[in-house]
């Protein structure tokens, strides 16, 4: 399964699962691609809900999965209701025949993504290994229950968790893979990326997409 998960800058990621396409969160999507069976979003800040970028990857049948907290503005930029679909964190959903589970995502002690926002990340479960996407968040006491084969963790700091704590997360959750996400394009560095791994544990494969 970690063959097929792009990702493109951020949090912008893409899973193909035999005839579907899966998006989170697209971010400066450069092609007309209409190819999205369900758009994932974890919040609303504009690296997360590009409203050019999912109107690149949807079509007429595409599902938008967003936090009820957003809903309002995106029926005010244009996205369609009939294909909308509400979430709140700590919910488990079974959508076109997927498993998924919302996990919060916020910060403790910064102001960007507060718990009452009720932002969330996501648990899919593809093809029997199960995904976490965590969205911006740092490590809580929700995301250190996860139960992952492959997580991708935001590791650029600032905003989120940075590469200490995201490997601390990673350490915890043990999945069989993790790749970093949330970093170079607006904080974070390469640099970010060699000392998150240096702190892994062996057993854990780290796979760099961008």
């Amino acid at each position: 399964m970690k063959e097929k998960i792009e990702v493109n800058l951020q949090s912008s990621i893409r899973i193909e699962d035999k005839n579907k396409v899966i998006y989170f969160d697209p971010y400066k999507i450069n092609e007309e691609k209409h190819d999205a069976r369900m758009i994932f979003i974890t919040h609303d800040h504009f690296d997360h809900l590009d409203y050019d970028s999912i109107k690149k990857v949807m079509n007429d049948e595409t599902f938008i999965i967003v936090p009820s907290s957003i809903m309002g503005t995106c029926l005010e930029n244009g996205l369609p209701l009939n294909q909308l679909i509400n979430v709140i964190p700590n919910k488990k959903y079974n959508m076109f025949g997927y498993y998924v589970e919302t996990i919060p995502s916020y910060n403790k002690k910064k102001e960007f993504h507060p718990k009452d926002n009720k932002y969330v990340g996501y648990l899919i479960t593809i093809d029997n290994e199960v995904i976490y996407v965590a969205g911006d968040t740092d490590m809580t006491s929700e995301n250190k229950k996860v139960k992952c084969d492959i997580a991708l963790v935001p590791i650029g700091g600032t905003y989120t968790m940075d590469y200490k704590e995201a490997s601390e997360l990673i350490n915890i959750i043990k999945p069989k893979v993790v790749i970093p996400t949330h970093y170079k394009t607006i904080v974070g560095s390469d640099n970010d990326v060699e000392e998150f791994k240096k702190l892994l544990d062996k057993e854990i494969e780290c796979v760099v997409k961008y």
